[in-house]
């Protein structure tokens, strides 16, 4: 029985964690392509936090949110949460009702047409509509992907939710990274991070991630070629040649930004002669600082190719979700919260230690004894 209303977490305007607001609200009702989903777990991400304090900006000085198509598309009240894994439990006209039952997993895209190879105006579901943080959601049923995996968990199934590895996928192609190069992940503890080290692997691409020390085990147990400790970069440089054997990192992943980016760029040039290809530089994310300062001499002399990376294409998300059927793709799961204590998430989210590998998970009150007390973080 599906009832009338639902719990949300609902978000109400820029700002605080004030602004996240537990509420009673409709349930949703599925239109023509649409299935509605009860909601098991859905992964937290940063962009959560970034949206609802206004830091996605496409003009200096301005507070808004993914304004790429003309407009902001993040209005309120919004219910955030973009990675949804759950069940389909009813469908809308056009959509088999065999559907009902599936367990699936979100290709959180908001597409603005129909092409699968390109996506020039990205939104996404929790942003641009509402998303996971509730007991329902309403979906394109063709986004809904079904990922009937017993070995994974729902709350497994949502941390491999395509925010991450698309983002880390779309910086891969962009790049067009292939097999045998050396690639440096930054930021490599997180989310798009260690996706980013276990697509390198797929692609035969070898990951070198920048990280704290206490991580690299276990980075180095998801494929890392080597882990290099960010708190010591007077010698980063020094640091990638040794473990490269003196050899120039082919591309950059690059979730930092800020001061760092030029460093990056230092492990990219240093002997043009010994490339066989172009640099390369792929930017998702500014956690260091959303400006850089670079001469432009440094990178149209040694010819180094920029990619900015927001989300990605229908094709990436396809395939994705088959390596995720095939189990070549696994789970990072830190823990798991209850959609009524998404504040302490955030929070947990923001002051996290260097214990913190992997993500999040935010599990429904209804539907925490099952799917998320497994992954407790209660006690953060």
């Amino acid at each position: 029985m599906i009832p009338n209303t639902m719990k949300a977490m609902v978000l109400t305007g820029h700002g605080d964690i004030d602004k996240l607001e537990y509420q009673d609200v409709p349930t949703p009702q599925p239109g023509p392509g649409q299935v509605l989903v009860q909601v098991t777990a859905t992964a937290k991400n940063n962009t959560d936090r970034k949206a609802r304090e206004g830091l996605y900006p496409t003009k200096k000085g301005e507070m808004t949110s993914f304004k790429m198509g003309g407009k902001p598309t993040l209005t309120f009240p919004r219910i955030q949460g973009a990675d949804i894994a759950g069940r389909v439990v009813a469908v809308g006209d056009g959509v088999d009702e065999s559907r009902i039952g599936e367990r699936g997993l979100l290709d959180f895209n908001i597409y603005a047409n129909g092409r699968r190879d390109i996506n020039l105006t990205p939104d996404y579901y929790g942003h641009g509509a509402d998303g996971g943080f509730a007991e329902y959601v309403v979906l394109p049923s063709d986004q809904f992907h079904h990922i009937p995996n017993p070995e994974l968990s729902d709350a497994e199934l949502a941390a491999m939710g395509m925010c991450s590895y698309q983002t880390a996928m779309h910086m891969l192609t962009s790049a067009n990274v292939r097999a045998g190069e050396r690639v440096l992940v930054t930021g490599a503890s997180g989310g798009v991070g260690t996706a980013l080290i276990q697509l390198c692997r797929i692609m035969g691409a070898i990951p070198y991630a920048l990280s704290k020390k206490d991580k690299a085990d276990a980075l180095m147990a998801l494929g890392a070629e080597a882990v290099l400790d960010r708190s010591d970069m007077d010698t980063f440089e020094d640091r990638v040649k040794e473990q490269t054997g003196d050899k120039p990192i082919d591309a950059i992943m690059d979730l930092v930004g800020g001061e760092m980016t030029d460093r990056f760029i230092d492990t990219m040039i240093f002997d043009m002669n010994a490339r066989a290809t172009y640099p390369r530089l792929s930017i998702a994310g500014a956690s260091g600082g959303n400006i850089s300062e670079i001469l432009w001499t440094r990178i149209y002399l040694y010819q180094v190719q920029i990619f900015g990376v927001s989300h990605g294409t229908r094709e990436e998300a396809e395939q994705l979700m088959t390596w995720i059927r095939g189990g070549q793709l696994k789970p990072v799961l830190h823990g798991a919260f209850r959609l009524s204590d998404l504040h302490r998430a955030e929070e947990y989210f923001v002051n996290r230690g260097s214990n913190y590998l992997g993500k999040i998970v935010i599990v429904p009150d209804a539907q925490w004894e099952e799917h998320g007390k497994p992954y407790a973080l209660e006690s953060a």
